[in-house]
C-alpha cells in the first residue's frame, strides 16, 4: 500500500493534466448510501423511470416522496477527507479536472469551483422545470412541498423534477461530450469510488487509457479495469487519497 501510494503521489506531481472521476465510494463515507448495494436506495425504494414521472402525477409524488427521505441524509452530510484531499490537488494547481457521477454536490462544497467539475449525472440541489428548463434550489422546491404541494410544478404548468439523470432519461450531451475529451486528453486519471458498470460514464477510464494514460483505481469492490490499470488500490476512499496528498505535498 506504501509503495502503490508513493507510486501514484509521484504520477501525480508530475502530471501536467490530471483528471480524477469519482463514484458513490467516495460520497459513502459522508453519510450518504450508494445505490446498488444491500442497504441502498434502490434496495429500499423501487425507482421511478423517466417516462412515469413525466406521464403520471402519481409517480410524481412517489418520485418526490423518495427524494424527501433522501433528504435526511444528504442534508446532514459534510465534505470528508477524500472530498478535501481532491480539493487540495485544485488549491495546488495540479487538478485539471473533476469527473463525478454524484449528485450531492460535496466536490463543490469541499472548495472544487463548479467550472473545474463535471457532473455526469446532474446535482440533486438544484431543481429543474421539465418544460421551460428554469432552475430553483431545493430549498425553494421543498418549501412549496411543506406547503402542501406534493409535486411541485413552475409557473408555466411544467414538472420540477432535481436536476438529476433519472432511470430513462437522456444522458446531459454537452457534459458527456466534454468529460470524453478531457479523458483523453489526461496524462493521469484517477477512479475513486466507483464500480464503473454505468455508460457511458464508465467509458471515461477506457478513453484515458487508450491515450496513453497512467491509469488508477481506488475502489473496495471489483470493477472491469481492475486487470488493465496501473495501480490497483483496493481501501477506503477517505484514508487513501489523505495518504497520497500527504505524499504529494512532500514530494519536491
Amino acid at each position: 500500500m506504501d509503495t502503490k501510494s508513493q507510486i501514484v503521489a509521484q504520477k501525480i506531481k508530475g502530471s501536467k493534466h490530471l483528471v480524477v472521476f469519482t463514484g458513490a465510494g467516495i460520497s459513502t463515507e459522508s453519510g450518504i448510501p450508494d445505490y446498488r448495494s444491500q442497504g441502498g436506495i434502490w434496495d429500499k425504494f423501487k425507482p421511478v423511470y423517466f417516462d412515469e414521472f413525466m406521464s403520471s402525477e402519481e409517480s410524481r409524488i412517489r418520485y418526490w416522496e423518495q427524494r424527501l427521505d433522501m433528504e435526511k441524509s444528504l442534508s446532514a452530510s459534510k465534505p470528508n477527507a477524500g472530498h478535501k484531499s481532491l480539493a487540495k490537488l485544485h488549491e495546488l494547481g495540479i487538478l485539471k479536472t473533476l469527473i463525478t457521477q454524484n449528485i450531492d454536490g460535496l466536490h463543490e462544497a469541499s472548495g472544487i469551483p463548479k467550472e473545474k467539475i463535471i457532473e455526469l449525472h446532474g446535482n440533486t440541489r438544484r431543481v429543474r422545470c421539465m418544460s421551460c428548463k428554469k432552475l430553483i434550489s431545493w430549498e425553494k422546491a421543498q418549501a412549496m412541498i411543506d406547503a402542501g404541494d406534493k409535486a411541485p410544478v413552475c409557473s408555466c404548468s411544467g414538472y420540477f423534477k432535481p436536476d438529476t439523470i433519472s432511470f430513462g432519461q437522456a444522458m446531459p450531451v454537452e457534459e458527456t461530450q466534454r468529460a470524453a475529451t478531457l479523458s483523453s486528453k489526461s496524462d493521469v486519471f484517477i477512479v475513486v469510488g466507483s464500480t464503473l458498470l454505468v455508460q457511458p460514464a464508465a467509458l471515461m477510464p477506457e478513453y484515458a487509457k487508450n491515450a496513453g494514460a497512467f491509469l488508477v483505481i481506488i475502489n473496495l469492490s471489483e470493477t472491469p479495469y481492475d486487470k488493465v490499470c496501473d495501480v490497483l488500490i483496493r481501501e477506503k476512499a477517505g484514508d487513501v487519497l489523505k495518504k497520497i496528498m500527504g505524499q504529494v505535498i512532500h514530494i519536491s
